[in-house]
């Protein structure tokens, strides 16, 4: 039947125009010489305004469905992975002992006793039991738990719902928020009782939560595994972190866990050959820990050879130079470039010296790392056109720089180039000479510092603070007044401080898809006392190779591939980056790179990156990743698809749905409450059948078509203006 809703304003309104238009429509037709035509087309003309009228009073076409069956009693119960989790106490109805059992065989106990008869004494109901949120076996780890959808589909299905039984833990990861199904249960006056299956509080654990690790490291050096284990745990807990690789070669790393909290570490692994390799990371389970599964993760990382090329400018040849010049020489996986620019001689000759800056662009985008010494805009110097392709070559080619100061404060000088924006710190102009000491000053690490891969001397995190505090100290330090915003400081003067707290000296920061570090002090050098080389050369390594991580990625002849997240997880999206390169190797101006993805289960794609136009020969693009496993990359770009470069992006599978988590009641509750339901405790069953038992008969099931919105309604009536339009036409015309 037809139901209008008309407020007191449209009804009247509606009248009103109603009254006005039958005048009108009156007064036309006894105007008209054509009374018979003109008599339909003001019938028509009154037909669509109270159309209209009625529009405005919201008519809904209302039928009501009366049920012939019995009324409908369904039990939901929980199936997924989380129900496992063994902390559910067994109610006297089904245990006099209080035995503790799985969630999931709380829910098969009490399904299967006698609690749920009186609902079906006398054939008064139907009860249905249905599972939901059952794993797929196929892929375990990203099956999980939606609420919402199974009591949807429910309402769907039945048509003389009388109640819904809900047993679960109310942990959910999928799907809409479940109190969307609370308000259609509502809506159809039915209530929800839900049962809520597990303890409030965490299972005594520890579980280690994350490992992101790098995707690849060069062989023969350390790489850094960081790290994250949460303890639920109520004392504190001192263990032991250990890493295996398949051969059996492991290291381990004393650590001590809070109660109750999350611990952040990392611990260090040498690479020891190419290729792929797999690596476990776990810890000993502790005494009263529940869950034993989650103390251990497997993750894959590859070794490389390298061959870094590096180029220094600087000026003089003073001590930081020199040590620096000789230690890059001696280290194998380093191609060394010097550019000498001497105030009185010239440039300097020799092996790896070059006589001049470099010309071209395609020279200069081969050099990973610039180290920038005391050196500036001047004559004899660099040219803000070069500072300009410097900064470029960080910010589009993902290359790095180092900024060395010196005690002539050349640097100062880059203050009115494009470098500028890339020193990391900010400068005491009125300084540029910078500051020295009477005695040796310390460096002191931040706590970033003592964290960071470039400021680790020893093998591993213990003794690293020990040796910094046992460094010789240094001279003269730049001219620093405070580290700029989006900024990391490792280091800062062990001495002195300014107007902004202690004077950072060594900061890093990412510039564009390049890096930058700042090195505010002139005697790296003198860490080689009473040990040689040992710290000198392993700092000025970990930091050529940090800068070069990304270049280093996945580099082939013409193209460059670097990619973030380096370890995606299921439904992440991973930008892919790539810099290309003509025959000549200069940046790709015309052309395209496109890449071809292999899934893990075999599936392909071929994605054209988007080349930005403001950028040297860089391109960019998106995918998806759906699946945890290996997907194989292999980019090319025109001209030459006979020179792709190959790589793998390793998604790292994450289990959605995880045990010993603690149960969500609140959200059980919150359905209840919508729903006009009520929370039933696990020792309140037999309340659950008194208050199923005591609802009222189903009410009849209503269908509601709302005509005020309905397309067929708006194009019924476009039709009719379109008629009334026509008809006026042809009314004047004869």
């Amino acid at each position: 039947m037809l139901h209008l809703s008309p407020t007191p304003i449209t009804l009247a309104l509606g009248i009103l125009a109603l009254g006005l238009v039958a005048l009108l429509c009156i007064i036309s037709w006894k105007r008209s010489p054509h009374r018979t035509r003109t008599g339909l087309l003001e019938a028509l003309r009154f037909l669509i305004t109270a159309a209209v009228v009625i529009l405005l009073w919201q008519p809904e076409w209302r039928t009501t469905v009366h049920p012939d069956t019995k009324p409908t009693i369904a039990i939901l119960w929980d199936d997924s992975k989380s129900m496992t989790t063994v902390d559910a106490v067994l109610p006297p109805p089904l245990s006099q002992t209080g035995e503790v059992v799985s969630r999931a065989d709380w829910v098969k106990k009490s399904l299967a006793s006698d609690l749920w008869q009186p609902l079906l004494a006398n054939g008064a109901n139907e009860v249905i039991t249905l599972p939901f949120a059952t794993p797929n076996p196929e892929n375990a780890n990203l099956s999980g738990t939606d609420l919402e959808t199974p009591i949807s589909e429910l309402l769907e299905k039945q048509n003389n719902l009388r109640a819904v039984v809900l047993l679960s833990d109310g942990d959910y990861n999928l799907g809409q928020p479940p109190v969307a199904a609370a308000q259609k249960m509502r809506l159809r006056g039915i209530p929800l009782f839900p049962i809520p299956v597990g303890s409030k509080v965490r299972l005594p654990d520890l579980d280690l939560l994350t490992v992101t690790a790098p995707t690849y490291g060069i062989v023969g050096e350390n790489v850094q595994i960081p790290f994250t284990i949460r303890s639920s745990l109520d004392r504190q807990v001192r263990t032991i972190v250990r890493i295996r690789d398949e051969t059996g070669r492991e290291r381990t790393k004393d650590i001590v866990l809070p109660p109750n909290a999350d611990t952040y570490e990392s611990i260090l692994w040498r690479l020891e050959k190419e290729g792929s390799s797999t690596l476990e990371i776990s810890i000993p389970v502790a005494d009263g820990e529940r869950v034993a599964s989650n103390n251990g993760r497997q993750f894959t990382i590859a070794g490389k050879p390298e061959k870094i090329r590096i180029l220094i400018v600087e000026t003089l040849p003073r001590w930081e130079y020199r040590f620096l010049h000789n230690a890059l020489t001696r280290d194998p996986g380093v191609e060394l470039s010097c550019l000498l620019l001497h105030p009185q001689l010239g440039p300097a000759a020799g092996k790896n010296y070059i006589p001049e800056f470099p010309s071209k662009l395609e020279e200069l985008a081969k050099f990973d790392v610039i180290f920038l010494g005391d050196v500036g805009v001047a004559t004899d110097q660099l040219t803000k056109e070069q500072c300009t392709l410097i900064r470029g070559l960080v910010e589009n080619q993902a290359s790095g720089v180092v900024f060395l100061p010196g005690p002539q404060g050349n640097q100062a000088t880059l203050l009115d180039s494009d470098l500028a924006d890339l020193i990391p710190v900010t400068l005491d102009e009125s300084r540029k000479t910078g500051f020295t000491e009477t005695i040796a000053a310390p460096l002191n690490l931040t706590s970033e510092g003592r964290a960071s891969l470039l400021t680790m001397l020893g093998d591993n995190e213990d003794e690293n603070p020990e040796i910094w505090r046992h460094l010789p100290g240094f001279f003269w330090h730049a001219p620093v007044i405070r580290a700029k915003g989006g900024t990391e400081v490792l280091a800062v003067h062990g001495n002195r401080r300014g107007p902004f707290g202690p004077i950072p000296l060594l900061v890093t920061k990412t510039a564009g898809n390049g890096k930058v570090l700042f090195m505010g002090i002139d005697s790296a050098w003198r860490w080689r006392r009473g040990v040689e080389d040992l710290y000198h050369y392993r700092f000025w390594g970990q930091v050529a190779r940090w800068m070069s991580y990304q270049r280093n990625m996945a580099a082939g002849q013409r193209v460059r591939l670097f990619f973030t997240p380096e370890r995606p997880e299921p439904g992440a999206t991973v930008t892919l980056n790539a810099n290309a390169f003509d025959p000549n190797g200069a940046p790709l101006k015309e052309g395209t790179v496109s890449v071809d993805l292999t899934a893990p289960d075999g599936r392909t794609q071929r994605i054209e990156l988007q080349k930005n136009d403001s950028a040297w020969g860089a391109y960019t693009g998106r995918f998806k990743v759906d699946l945890p496993g290996a997907w194989k990359v292999r980019a090319a770009a025109t001209g030459a698809e006979d020179k792709p470069v190959e790589t793998t992006i390793l998604a790292q599978g994450v289990e959605i749905e995880k045990t010993g988590q603690p149960a969500r009641p609140e959200v059980l509750e919150e359905m209840a409450k919508v729903s006009k339901g009520r929370t039933i405790q696990p020792d309140q069953l037999a309340d659950l059948i008194n208050e199923i038992t005591a609802l009222p008969e189903p009410r009849p099931l209503e269908n509601r078509i709302p005509l005020w919105s309905h397309w067929l309604t708006i194009s019924t009536l476009i039709l009719l203006l379109a008629i009334f339009w026509i008809g006026r036409k042809f009314n004047g015309a004869f």
